[in-house]
């Protein structure tokens, strides 16, 4: 007894227990156990079973036997309310059993008397098919020691034999699971079965019989029979499965037994590996045979985008995969690619998350019904949305009650309205006879008599039934052709056997040339077993099925009806409609900056015009005019580039905007070198030559301007060139940039695509951080030289001043709008606002700072006549000379005053001398009588006391002591008396 038993039987005993204790008149008495055998009883001690006599209602027991013997009757019983045993008339005997190989003959039936396994006792009755004779006993007896008592018999071909020999077809019908088409297709099979047996042209020396079990479509099922098909007599010829997962199993293992396989109802493309499935044939088209068609409904409603969902079977597998080529061939896309085991809830979700429209559905009925359940949940039906379908489901399958669903059938019937299927032709649309001597139509009275007026709505596999019963005819036909060729060597279809391969080899070339007329259509299978027909297109309408068109995917023709019909006006778009809008520039901000530039270039040429015209006068010379000039014109450059910053697309065509992009790089690039190159010169220069040391500076007296343009001219250089390289190496394109979509109020399945272009490059970030690294050290340069230079006043370059102001003013406001401009890139009129009005402002400032007050000046003091006329009489060497003159007397000036306190310091020190010796003086002498003092030689003689004049001389009374040296100074120098105020500060 195993440990679960143990545990169960301590689980129930104290309910047995009790149940025994309280029986008194219910119950039935133990009976004893089998010879060579014993009974179990359910949760009971060996004590208990020697103590207990009665057990009680409902008890069951279970007869066991020793060593290899079996139970022969009933294993089981059961204590019923009247106190007996179930089955108390049946005796359960162990007994030994004989070998199984004699419960079976090649060629032959065995009969077992009494039926059921071979045991002590057991009685077979053995007898050849027809056209076989028996060699050996008819008959054996399983003996009590397990043994037969005669040899196994063998069944002879009889070649006298005169009627006809049985070819044994072995096949698996479904009857129920997922595609229960063995309900219609096995009749139809028997039908024909029939009819050719009853043909004297078709095999007239045999006759086929049909050895068939319901597969369930379920593998493991269809394993488990396969073996009794193949292991039980007599040999099978041929294997007739259907389902797809079912004929893969078989049509795998049947090369090991030399069988060709024929199926009726299988439509995995996978099946169509002849590597594989070297034996196979099949009257159902393949799966992939709805592609072309699908991929022509998708081109002729302009549908670029599908959807497809999957049940995770090897047929849908492969369909699909075969589906994603030729779609990827026809430039249609599969966006969401979903599958499902057996819940198709989230994969639904997935779908209507991810917007599909175009849904292609793979999935047996009884799945569609889940499917279809989900999507009317989700509300993904109706005029948005179209489902395609395999066709082969039952007219009704959606108002078929499921118990796997919460669904009602008019919640189903609303989801699946205005669905389409695509269906190969398994009915002849013509009333032709075929190889039967039926037309299609006479067929299917045949087949609903012989089903008995079942609805063939509720009839699973009617539409294919078609199928099985050309299958029969195509394996009756083939089995003819082969006979006649196995005859032509001397060898008959009867000595087929497992280990044949002539007899194989032969039907399998009569298969692969078969070419009949049937019920479905015209028969003929291409290079890997599959049958070639053609493809009718249904689509629901009112909760019925109408027929819209047929497809030749041989030939590539559509025969169209016209009649489908949609929820919505027209066949919905393939995805919500996206409507690409570009984003402009305001055209009223673009005029309102171009009329300020176009100002600031008329007053950039004023300016440039002012300066040419007094280019003469000293106070403009002195300003360095030529650095100005190019200050002005470098100005006006950068204004025009407002112009091509503002055009876009609206402007100009998409062709051109790469010049256009380009000229908005070269005018802003090499007007700010002008501009602000010309003014970093000056500072620069300033700063060289007055930050340095006296006996430096005085080494340069004359200021070159060939220096001043030669730094301008390599700075524009520079940038000349690094504009070239960026725009041989990496030019400027177009570039577009989306963003987020944009869902108009009035129409629910359209959204906007805002659209923004852009110029740029490849490497447009490494470019920029390039310029704008050069330019932002230049333009702190620029800074740093300004404040440093603003307290220095020179006339060579009278204006520097003003300079330092517009170098502040473009440095600032170009390192706010830099990283400004490159935040707000995806917003068009901020942007583009922002950096024109920084252009335009800082250009402004500069000209109006550098320009204006030289021409205030000019105008108010009238400078330009008198400068002007000065210069015609004395020429340009006095302009020159008076600046040197200055500098000299201001060097003179400074001698001076240093002389100046030194006589200074010297006579304090006199006058303390003085004052000493006075005061001695009149310390020794009594007052009145001593004589006074002789002052030193070259001093002037002490006043009288009546004069009452001060003891000590004043400051003007020592100016004979240095006047005349200074006098001779300033004569040495020639200096002019007017310019004697020079001296003193």
């Amino acid at each position: 007894m195993t440990v679960c038993t143990w545990v169960t039987a301590l689980c129930v005993l104290p309910s047995i227990a009790v149940a025994i204790r309280n029986t008194t008149t219910g119950g039935c008495a133990i009976i004893r156990p089998p010879r060579d055998g014993g009974i179990r009883y359910r949760g009971l001690s060996q004590e208990q079973i020697r103590s207990v006599q009665i057990l009680p209602v409902d008890y069951e027991i279970e007869y066991i036997c020793r060593g290899s013997r079996v139970i022969v009757g009933p294993k089981v019983r059961k204590c019923l309310p009247d106190g007996t045993w179930t089955d108390i008339g049946l005796h359960s005997r162990c007994l030994l059993m004989c070998s199984k190989v004699w419960a079976s003959l090649e060629n032959g039936e065995v009969e077992a008397h009494p039926p059921g396994p071979p045991v002590e006792g057991t009685e077979l009755h053995y007898r050849c098919l027809p056209g076989f004779r028996l060699v050996g006993r008819n008959s054996s007896l399983c003996t009590k020691l397990g043994k037969w008592a005669y040899p196994k018999p063998v069944c002879h071909y009889d070649r006298h034999y005169l009627g006809k020999k049985m070819l044994y077809i072995g096949a698996l019908f479904p009857m129920s699971g997922g595609w229960p088409g063995g309900q219609a297709c096995l009749p139809a099979a028997q039908m024909a079965l029939e009819l050719v047996n009853s043909r004297p042209d078709i095999l007239p020396d045999y006759e086929l019989k049909l050895i068939y079990h319901d597969s369930k479509c379920d593998p493991g099922e269809a394993t488990k029979l396969l073996y009794d098909l193949l292991y039980t007599e007599p040999i099978k010829i041929v294997l007739m499965p259907g389902c797809s997962s079912v004929s893969t199993l078989v049509a795998e293992a049947a090369r090991m037994w030399n069988l060709i396989v024929l199926s009726y109802g299988s439509s995995s493309p996978a099946l169509s590996n002849r590597q594989r499935f070297p034996t196979f044939f099949r009257t159902h088209p393949s799966a992939t045979l709805h592609n072309p068609t699908r991929v022509q409904l998708f081109k002729k409603w302009k549908w670029t985008k599908i959807a497809t969902i999957q049940q995770t079977t090897e047929v849908f597998t492969s369909t699909l995969d075969d589906l994603e080529q030729r779609v990827k061939e026809a430039g249609i896309e599969i966006s969401v690619r979903q599958s499902f085991l057996s819940d198709p809830a989230v994969a639904v979700k997935n779908l209507k998350r991810q917007d599909a429209r175009i849904i292609v559905g793979l999935f047996y009925e009884t799945e569609a019904r889940k499917v279809f359940c989900e999507v009317f949940k989700e509300k993904l039906y109706g005029k948005k949305y179209v489902w395609f379908l395999i066709g082969w489901y039952a007219d009704n399958w959606f108002k078929i009650k499921d118990p796997s669903i919460n669904c009602t059938v008019e919640n189903m019937t609303e989801a699946v309205e205005g669905h389409v299927t695509t269906e190969i032709v398994m009915l002849n649309p013509e009333t032709v006879k075929g190889a039967s001597n039926l037309t299609s139509q006479e067929f299917l009275e045949k087949l609903m008599t012989r089903l008995g007026g079942m609805n063939p709505e509720e009839t699973g596999g009617f539409q294919e039934a078609p199928l099985a019963y050309d299958a029969i005819w195509a394996l009756a036909l083939a089995l003819n052709k082969t006979a006649g060729a196995l005859a032509r060597k001397g060898l008959r279809l009867e000595d087929f056997n497992y280990n044949n391969r002539n007899v194989t080899g032969e039907l399998y070339k009569a298969m692969n040339s078969s070419s009949f007329d049937g019920v479905s259509g015209h028969v003929v299978f291409d290079a890997q077993g599959s049958r070639m027909a053609w493809t009718l297109i249904e689509q629901l309408q009112g909760g019925s099925y109408k027929k819209i068109g047929y497809y030749d995917s041989t030939k590539g023709n559509l025969s169209w009806y016209g009649n489908d019909r949609w929820i919505g006006p027209a066949p919905p778009a393939d995805q919500t409609k996206v409507i690409e809008e570009y984003r402009y520039l305001s055209q009223k901000l673009f005029v309102s900056v171009a009329v300020f530039a176009g100002l600031g270039i008329l007053l950039g040429i004023i300016c440039l015009t002012f300066n040419i015209y007094n280019s003469n006068v000293r106070y403009i010379q002195n300003s360095q005019p030529y650095l100005n000039n190019m200050t002005a014109v470098g100005c006006m450059m950068a204004l025009a580039a407002v112009f091509p910053l503002g055009i876009d697309g609206n402007h100009v065509r998409r062709s051109r905007f790469p010049f256009v992009c380009q000229a908005r790089l070269w005018l802003l690039g090499l007007g700010f070198s002008l501009a602000y190159g010309s003014m970093f010169t000056k500072i620069w220069w300033v700063h060289t030559v007055f930050t340095k040391k006296d006996e430096k500076k005085e080494k340069r007296k004359h200021l070159e301007p060939w220096k001043l343009y030669a730094t301008v001219g390599v700075l524009l250089a520079v940038d000349v060139l690094s504009l070239m390289v960026w725009q041989i190496v990496d030019p400027l394109h177009i570039t577009v940039e989306e963003f987020t979509k944009e869902a108009p109020k009035g129409d629910i399945d359209v959204l906007i695509q805002p659209l923004l272009e852009h110029c740029s490059s490849d490497k447009m970030n490494t470019w920029l951080g390039v310029v704008y690294g050069y330019k932002g050290l230049l333009l702190l340069l620029g800074i740093f030289l300004a404040y440093e230079t603003k307290s220095i006043s020179t006339e060579k370059i009278n204006d520097h001043r003003a300079v330092g102001m517009a170098i502040y003013n473009v440095a600032v406001l170009c390192m706010i709008t830099a990283p400004v401009t490159m935040i707000l890139s995806s917003q068009q009129d901020a942007s583009f606002a922002f950096a024109a009005l920084a252009i335009v402002f800082s250009v402004y400032i500069t000209l109006v700072v550098l320009f204006i007050p030289k021409m205030r000046r000019l105008i108010t003091r009238g400078e330009w006549q008198s400068e002007q006329q000065d210069t015609m009489k004395t020429g340009s060497s006095t302009n020159n000379n008076d600046e040197e003159k200055s500098r000299q007397l201001e060097k003179e000036n400074r001698e001076l005053e240093k002389i100046i306190t030194e006589k200074e310091e010297r006579v304090s020190e006199l006058r303390h001398q003085l004052a000493e010796r006075q005061a001695l003086r009149s310390r020794r002498r009594p007052s009145g009588t001593e004589s006074k003092p002789h002052p030193p030689p070259g001093y002037p003689l002490p006043p009288s006391s009546d004069n009452h004049q001060p003891a000590f001389p004043n400051s003007s009374s020592l100016a004979p002591l240095y006047q005349a040296p200074l006098s001779d100074k300033i004569g040495r120098n020639n200096c002019h008396a007017s310019r004697l105020h020079l001296l003193y500060k």
